[in-house]
């Protein structure tokens, strides 16, 4: 059982966590996947579902193995490193190809990233045939094609390994160039870039494509002022999106990596590319990582389990198999600060909060009453995917499943009794005007506008005239629901409140449950308005928190619509 140090609530008023914490945690986490290594040292195959590449057995070596790496780069034991050494000598004849956009390229980056921060702990170690082979295994990514999106940064990984280490040299050197160059077609602004040719913002950004090439110049003393430059950027909007205890936005794919999430926040603190001071950065990793702790993401074997609050199918994608979990292992990247680093020595402070609209990506992202909010006008990424199409996303909640009525949607309602799926977007924009935030996007007969002001969200609709339509909002599992004349309000038993208020075009309000709930329980509930919209304009107000929301006025006219807030200030958005 994972055995944690006293806590320290002088320096870490928030948390109790230390650096200790993060040391026994690491070495919790690698000594419980020892009893599940091969024979030949090579893999590492833990208890549960295959993926879809049944490269399980490799992943579990490699993605451990980068944990020990940073423990040990960080001061830790050089034993650690010991079970792995095995495994490097044998794994090149046991280890899957390497092939185009197959799994093994995902891992060899991982292996590389680990003997590039081990050197002279382990590659240095080994015998001359002993590394060219394990090089020539590792450079075989150079010939192959990586999946269209952040693996461009995977040849970039081992490249920078390899030529450090005076192997493939000039291979080495023109995958790294490649990669990079690859990676600016979808950087976005603002920080932002989108994991390939599509709008798919989500956590890839922090986990890997502002985490490599940072760590990459790093590692082989390279200034990178661009991609550094970009990592402060989008850690000034992206630090908004965890809650007051480090709660993740759960939004996008691979969610079970759980608190990789941390890797661009405390590499940032690391590297010195950070706009957030080291005690709020602390406070926001150590929460995180304590969040998880407190909720099942520890099997009794002290495993990683495959989900969020413990195992959640639902969160989980094809290639999603029993090491997966593991990619956590980028969050340890803060052990590359010493001990007396200030990421350690300084007192915990609060997180930040506040609202930042970056026009690039097209959303909103608001950090108050605790919880951390995402309005999404430019986030796409497959037909009807509910981790990218929701309207909304937040800290504390999750996207129904697909088989359930969709939470946070807004959909014109067919014949059969059902709202139209959202359908890709067109992003309009996104962007501040006093204390007041917008975003907009429009979609299959759908002009959308959500404003933010405060922790209230008001979603301005406009479809044809005389459309019948359904707005749904937050949904919280095992909560209990209050229904008024043109309002929903829903409790959860922790005291969390999603309300969801008709101002214009709807009424009728009710709660539908979805019995596959959230990846925060099961089974949820939905708070549901529907309506005819005579004049073609739907309005709502939203709210999630446990503060009171804002009796916010839509006046409709010619002209478009007034939103009024109790003291008196106004946002309009126009028609055309």
């Amino acid at each position: 059982m994972l055995v944690l140090p006293p806590e320290d609530r002088s320096l870490s008023p928030y948390t109790g966590w230390t650096r200790a914490h993060w040391e026994a945690l690491a070495d919790g986490l690698l000594g419980a996947v020892e009893p599940y290594r091969s024979a030949d040292g090579a893999t590492i195959r833990l208890p549960g579902r295959a993926s879809w590449s049944d490269c399980d057995g490799m992943e579990g070596f490699a993605r451990t193995f980068l944990l020990a790496a940073f423990r040990v780069a960080g001061g830790g034991p050089a034993s650690l490193l010991e079970p792995y050494r095995r495994g490097f000598v044998t794994g090149p004849g046991v280890w899957p190809a390497v092939a185009d956009r197959f799994q093994p390229m995902v891992e060899a980056a991982s292996l590389a990233l680990g003997l590039w921060l081990t050197r002279e702990h382990l590659w240095d170690t080994l015998a001359d045939a002993e590394r060219e082979r394990l090089a020539a295994y590792l450079a075989t990514v150079f010939d192959h094609e990586p999946a269209p999106n952040n693996w461009w940064l995977f040849p970039v990984t081992v490249g920078g390994f390899l030529a450090d280490a005076g192997m493939a040299v000039e291979a080495s050197r023109t995958a790294v160039g490649r990669g990079l160059a690859r990676i600016e077609d979808w950087y976005a602004g603002d920080g932002w870039y989108t994991d390939g040719d599509n709008r798919a913002f989500d956590h890839y950004n922090g986990w890997a494509l502002h985490f490599y090439p940072v760590l990459y110049g790093l590692l082989s003393k390279t200034p990178m002022p661009v991609h550094e430059s970009r990592l402060r950027t989008f850690l000034g909007s992206y630090a908004l999106t965890f809650g007051a205890d480090g709660q993740p936005l759960y939004q996008g794919r691979s969610m079970t990596y759980r608190f990789a999430t941390l890797a661009s926040p405390l590499l940032g603190a690391v590297t010195g590319h950070t706009p957030l001071s080291p005690g709020a950065t602390r406070r926001l990793a150590s929460g995180s990582v304590r969040y998880f702790l407190e909720h099942d993401a520890l099997s009794a074997e002290d495993l990683l389990t495959l989900g969020w609050f413990g195992p959640h199918e639902a969160t989980l994608q094809r290639y999603s198999g029993s090491a997966s979990p593991y990619w956590a292992a980028k969050a340890f990247v803060a052990l590359l600060a010493p001990p007396d680093h200030p990421l350690w020595t300084a007192t915990e402070e609060p997180g930040p909060t506040g609202i930042a609209a970056p026009a690039g990506p097209g959303f909103v992202v608001q950090n108050g009453d605790g919880v951390a909010r995402l309005l999404n006008h430019g986030i796409r990424h497959g037909h009807d995917d509910v981790l990218y199409d929701r309207y909304a996303y937040s800290s504390h909640t999750g996207p129904t499943t697909a088989a359930d009525v969709p939470d946070n949607h807004f959909g014109i309602v067919g014949d059969d009794g059902s709202a139209a799926p959202r359908g890709p977007i067109e992003p309009g924009g996104a962007g501040r005007q006093g204390e007041f935030a917008w975003a907009a996007s429009s979609t299959g007969g759908v002009e959308s506008v959500s404003v933010l002001r405060g922790t209230t969200e008001v979603r301005v609709h406009r479809v044809a005239a005389g459309s019948r339509v359904r707005q749904t909002g937050w949904a919280l599992p095992r909560a209990e629901a209050v229904t008024g004349e043109s309002s929903v309000t829903l409790t959860s038993a922790d005291g969390l409140r999603s309300r969801l208020s008709g101002l214009h075009g709807f009424d009728a309000a009710g709660v539908r449950e979805a019995p596959e709930g959230t990846a925060f329980g099961r089974p949820a509930l939905v708070p549901v308005l529907d309506g005819v919209t005579a004049d073609g304009w739907a309005v709502s107000a939203a709210t999630l928190g446990q503060g009171e929301p804002a009796d916010v006025r839509a006046d409709v006219g010619p002209g478009g619509v007034t939103l009024v807030w109790p003291d008196g200030e106004h946002f309009t958005v126009p028609c055309h």
